[in-house]
């Protein structure tokens, strides 16, 4: 008898000491994704800094634009969605591009095939949000009582020309991106959304400020205002009716997500216009407020377009509940997001007491703080919607490279002004 309970004990004792021995062999399920996705990160984090920098580049030129926006009353309305349409018109372009290369449909040709055709694409979307976003930037501030001296040729102009400028130039960065990652090997879904969002972002408000020099010319505004609104129609019935097959299905996709990207952005502008006092006393946070809202905007680009690519080739399903797969590309996204938005805090704290007057800063906890807080709510939103974005679409039979950016970018602009403001309140800078 006592040595059955000895030779049961000796068996117990070796089965936990087998478990221990086992127990490193579970890391790699728990842990193995950081080792199998180490170039992710790399080519991640290398592409978000690298956006960030430039992301307060742009908050740099908004707080230098203070006065000008005290000057003409009105246009911080349409600088969100003015930056927020651009980075969704090229974001989307780019994760479409990604998956025509991992499926081998892309070739550089820009007469005809893939790339061809959402040039044509993003040049329409380009025409046609611009006097989309003028109009409903001007009868929001009428329907919501907002003061503004700018009239609708004003903020056509203003809004279709500065998009025009912008995104010729992103056209070309963007084909540049393609092609570069084709001839060296890089995954465009890991770089293009942060690098298309920041570049979206430095070269949109210089842009909308240039355009402001064509706004109050007697005669010529007026016609030049007409001419863009009836360019708008033209193109956009020329691209649906007489374009390629992709190209008509590009259009038909985009332009009602992009409506809806557009009428948030706007909201998100109204409230900018509403707290703009704020912003521009302190200015750190108009440093702060375009790397803020765009890197949600590329984290969730970054995480739609892996998203999209594995949809398409059938590694991940578009379930309800996401599995195993979805959930190690979420991780990836958070663990970016606590070194960008802990960056971007600090770096705007120490651009305001270097270029601009004292008191300018609340200080570098708080701004970290501030950033860090807004940050982990706004990740979530974009996980959220990057996900549900991607596989509604997929199920409703629509292409998710098209609608994941635009949700994404319209729920993280919304959301993520919101979680900002949050976090000022939270850390007694606003009421």
């Amino acid at each position: 008898m006592a040595e059955t309970e000895n030779t049961k004990t000796r068996s117990k004792e070796g089965s936990i000491r087998q478990r221990l021995r086992d127990r490193p062999r579970l890391r790699p399920k728990v842990y193995g994704y950081l080792t199998e996705e180490k170039e992710t990160l790399r080519q991640g984090f290398a592409a978000l800094f690298l956006s960030s920098t430039g992301e307060l580049i742009a908050g740099i030129v908004l707080a230098g634009i203070a006065g000008t926006l005290d000057e003409l009353v009105g246009l911080a309305v349409l600088i969100p969605a003015a930056i927020g349409m651009r980075g969704a018109i090229f974001g989307a372009m780019g994760s479409r591009l990604s998956t025509s290369i991992q499926t081998g449909l892309f070739e550089l040709n820009l007469r005809r095939g893939v790339l061809a055709e959402n040039v044509q694409a993003a040049a329409v979307l380009s025409l046609v949000s611009g006097v989309f976003l003028a109009i409903l930037a001007r009868m929001m501030c009428g329907i919501l009582g907002v003061d503004t001296e700018l009239s609708v040729v004003d903020y056509i102009v203003i809004s279709t020309v500065g998009g025009i400028i912008a995104g010729v130039l992103l056209l070309g960065i963007t084909v540049l991106v393609a092609r570069l990652s084709v001839a060296r090997g890089w995954d465009m879904d890991n770089i293009a959304a942060p690098m298309l969002t920041a570049a979206g972002d430095i070269l949109t408000l210089p842009s909308l400020v240039v355009a402001t020099f064509l706004i109050g010319i007697p005669v010529f505004s007026s016609a030049l205002g007409t001419t863009l609104v009836v360019a708008a129609v033209a193109t956009g019935f020329v691209g649906l009716r007489l374009g390629a097959d992709n190209l008509k299905r590009i259009l038909a996709e985009s332009l009602p997500i992009l409506a809806l990207t557009g009428t948030v952005t706007i909201l998100v502008g109204v409230a900018l216009q509403d707290r703009e006092e704020q912003f521009t006393t302190l200015l750190a946070l108009s440093i702060l407020l375009p790397a803020f809202l765009q890197e949600g905007g590329a984290l969730g680009g970054i995480l739609s377009s892996r998203l999209s690519s594995k949809v398409h080739l059938g590694l991940i399903e578009p379930r309800g509940i996401p599995q195993f797969a979805a959930f190690r590309d979420f991780t990836l996204t958070y663990i970016f997001a606590a070194g960008v938005y802990v960056f971007v805090g600090a770096a705007s704290h120490f651009i305001a007491v270097v270029l601009f007057p004292p008191g300018s800063s609340p200080g570098l906890l708080a701004m970290t703080g501030i950033s860090a807080l807004a940050g982990l709510i706004t990740t979530t939103t974009a996980v959220l919607a990057a996900y549900y974005g991607s596989t509604v679409s997929y199920r409703l039979g629509l292409d998710p490279d098209t609608y994941g950016i635009p949700i994404i970018t319209a729920a993280v602009d919304l959301l993520g002004f919101m979680s900002l403001i949050i976090a000022l309140i939270v850390f007694g800078l606003a009421g």
